[in-house]
């Protein structure tokens, strides 16, 4: 057992970083007085891109591997780490970071859209595995408990943010594939014992080639599909022209950053359909220039870039006859003209159908003003909640943040369970031929017929996982009384294979007087729905996929926003991760930093892990003083809301670091005043009281650091003494704090 407790806390990206620098200085403090230190671990995509190419920097450039350390640590009992949002990068974001660690004098490769040497393919090879969910499978080797904190979901309903209203009259609704997609091509096994399994492929009239090797345990469950390109364009081709028929807008929503090899391709898809004809007349010309509409529309205008400023035009001008005949798209920025289809990780999703669903099914048009849109999911596994929640919104108007209830959520995630772990295991099908899975006895698993451009994918469940998500899910239901619902439907292969282990595994738990149910996808969000617009609860027990999806369209209906649930994910090992919130929003929080030098970031997340943290290190390693700064952290964040210090959006008033202050404030105040620890209670007063002596003067030297752009050295990688000087532009908070002695 380690000598004095630790905590990990993530350096990551974009907007949570530069609340990292204004918030750990505070943490720092406030643990030390517990015999806490808080390390700092680098796994943002700058840190993983140079960790990658060691022998391509100087020592002095050389960084350690922190996602690497991290998921070493994921096996100590002992671990505590805090997890901030991460970007979990496409190909155009990738790209933007290596240009940035260029020009900075890091001398690190190109990544080759269609590398042809071995010194690009190796250098691919290493980004590959920076791409995408990157961070999560590595640190993720648990099951999730994500839920929202009484005191956000007590303050949601006193001060309720706006949700638009429905109309019956609403002609926005989800459309997705019925045939020829992932779901209704699956097949499932699952391990009777222990072995090895590999991924065939053979060409029609062609030799078999092994495409991969898994070694597999017993009881992990295995499955098999494949989407077809040719239905899937089809698909795409209909949707536009009912969108136009119809007069809707068109909205594409997919999972390009985090479904990092299968995704991408569905968007590239649907770049092709919709810019059919520039695509037919400029092909080869954009072969030759390295076009890839996986990339989106803007890398399109990127690579064009290099032609004759008349070739470019008459390029440009072809792309906007386009608009002619095709409906009307949503935009993520009508002001720029930035489409749906412009960056594949611009439009996620599990974030973007939780808005366009509270902003009563409409998204922005190209005139700025909101409309009735059809949300394009190709995939139909999970597209048909979506279109449960618009029609029940249309019936019953929209949710009410006053009275509804809550849904949280029991995920299957641990040991990259399910779709997210299929990256290395998904295939773009390069001619017509048969994928097989074929055991170490060339007996025949599972088998598909396959065309050109289809995408093949595989995806592995661990028993282990499994049965630690059946007892996580009784354990929250037991201790919350609270109905558990497992999320499964009987029509998917996939599905089959976990509910004869669910079934199997609720026995070896102590269920009398628990309402825990199995339901189909729409039975459950049904289900879950009725209960809470009664004021009801329900623990929605998922996979991997709709976890994600679950813990951004519930909370966004009841708190506004999924950065303020709590994220649990006790180990297997036995230790603990506690992450902080969505960070879809983080971008534009970026912007307008760099504009205004105000960041409207809301650290709430980082707020209630913390909280969690330190109680369950307090548990864990006997720490009594750590459990009494995380009963005063909670009050604290209590107070915080209630007192609205929350960031404001708006340029000279308060923001993220203001409300660090006054978080900073009230912890103080709270450790000053509890009776547990007189000790404690005597070491914090002073700093209690210098805080509130000089909050006016703290908050006026906060507001006026806003007001112009902010001098960062970077976006993706911006030195920390830089982003320091920015987020702690207080000279008498940052006495305060940085002399106080326990």
């Amino acid at each position: 057992m380690p000598t004095k407790s630790k905590i990990i806390y993530t350096l990551t990206d974009e907007a949570p970083a530069l609340a990292t620098s204004s918030l750990l200085p505070i943490i720092r403090t406030f643990a030390s007085t517990a015999d806490i230190e808080v390390d700092l671990s680098d796994i943002s995509l700058a840190g993983r891109i140079l960790s990658a190419f060691p022998e391509r920097l100087t020592e002095e450039q050389r960084v350690e591997d922190g996602l690497a350390a991290l998921g070493e640590l994921t096996k100590d009992p002992h671990a505590n780490i805090i997890k901030l949002p991460n970007i979990s990068a496409s190909v155009p974001q990738l790209r933007a970071a290596i240009k940035e660690l260029q020009g900075q004098g890091y001398d690190i490769p190109e990544y080759a859209d269609n590398p042809q040497t071995d010194e690009q393919k190796e250098a691919n090879a290493r980004y590959s595995k920076i791409l995408g969910s990157a961070v999560n499978p590595v640190l993720r080797q648990g099951n999730s408990d994500r839920r929202a904190p009484a005191a956000v979901k007590a303050f949601a309903r006193k001060f309720p943010h706006s949700m638009g209203e429905w109309s019956k009259a609403s002609r926005s609704h989800a459309d997705y594939m019925r045939g020829g997609d992932f779901f209704s091509s699956e097949q499932s096994i699952t391990m009777a014992d222990a072995g090895d399994v590999r991924i065939e492929f053979t060409p029609k009239g062609g030799e078999t080639v092994v495409k991969k090797e898994l070694s597999l345990e017993k009881g992990e469950v295995l499955d098999s599909m494949f989407m077809s390109a040719k239905a899937l364009d089809e698909f795409f081709e209909n949707t536009l022209q009912d969108c136009k028929e119809a007069g809707v807008m068109w909205s594409l929503h997919v999972k390009a950053t985090m479904m990092k090899v299968s995704h991408p391709i569905v968007f590239g898809h649907a770049v092709r359909v919709f810019y059919r004809e520039v695509f037919e007349k400029y092909g080869e010309l954009f072969d030759e220039l390295g076009v890839n509409p996986n990339n989106g529309m803007n890398s399109v205008l990127e690579k064009i870039k290099t032609l004759p400023q008349s070739k470019q035009d008459e390029i440009e001008e072809a792309i906007h006859a386009c608009y002619e005949h095709r409906p009307e798209m949503a935009m993520v920025d009508s002001v720029k003209g930035i489409t749906n289809l412009h960056v594949p990780s611009d439009v996620i999703v599990d974030a973007s159908m939780p808005a366009m669903i509270r902003s009563s099914g409409k998204m922005w048009g190209r005139d700025g003003k909101t409309k009735d849109t059809k949300a394009v999911m190709p995939e139909s596994t999970y597209a048909r909640i979506y279109q449960e929640v618009i029609n029940f919104c249309k019936t019953n108007g929209a949710f009410d943040p006053t009275t509804m209830g809550t849904v949280p959520n029991v995920g299957l995630m641990a040991m990259k369970a399910e779709e997210y772990g299929s990256h290395d295991k998904t295939f773009e099908i390069e001619e017509d031929g048969t994928m097989r899975v074929v055991d170490a006895n060339g007996n025949v698993l599972m088998q598909h017929d396959v065309e050109k451009g289809d995408i093949w994918r595989a995806c592995q469940t661990k028993d282990a996982a499994i049965r630690d998500w059946v007892k996580l899910a009784v354990t929250r239901s037991r201790q919350s009384n609270t109905p558990a619902v497992f999320w499964l439907d009987q029509e998917r292969a996939h599905d089959l294979e976990l509910t004869k282990k669910v079934k199997e595994y609720l026995k070896e738990h102590d269920t009398e007087g628990l309402e825990i149910h199995i339901m189909s996808y729409n039975e459950a969000i049904r289900f879950s729905m009725e209960r809470m617009i009664r004021g009801q609860d329900t623990i929605s027990v998922t996979g991997n996929v709709l976890r994600d999806y679950l813990t951004d369209l519930f909370p966004i209906m009841e708190l506004g926003t999924s950065a303020k649930m709590l994220s649990i994910v006790p180990m297997l090992a036995g230790g603990g991760m506690y992450e902080t919130g969505a960070g879809g929003s983080a971008p534009k929080h970026v912007q307008q930093v760099e504009q205004e030098n105000h960041l409207r970031w809301d650290s709430l997340g980082e707020f209630l892990a913390l909280g969690v943290s330190l109680d369950e290190l307090g548990i864990k390693e006997n720490n009594p003083r750590a459990r009494v700064l995380a009963n005063a952290l909670d009050k604290a964040t209590e107070t915080l809301l209630e007192n609205g210090k929350s960031p404001s959006r708006k340029v000279g008033e308060l923001d993220n670091r203001g409300s660090h202050c006054y978080l900073a404030l009230y912890w103080a105040q709270e450790l000053a005043a509890q009776t547990e620890d007189a000790e404690l209670a005597a070491e914090f007063k002073p700093l209690a009281e210098a805080l509130a002596a000089n909050e006016q003067k703290i908050i006026e030297e906060f507001n006026e650091a806003q007001g112009k752009p902010a001098e960062l050295d970077g976006y993706y990688h911006a030195s920390l003494d830089t982003v320091a000087k920015v987020m702690r532009p207080s000279a008498t908070f940052n006495q305060i704090i940085d002399s106080f002695k326990k």
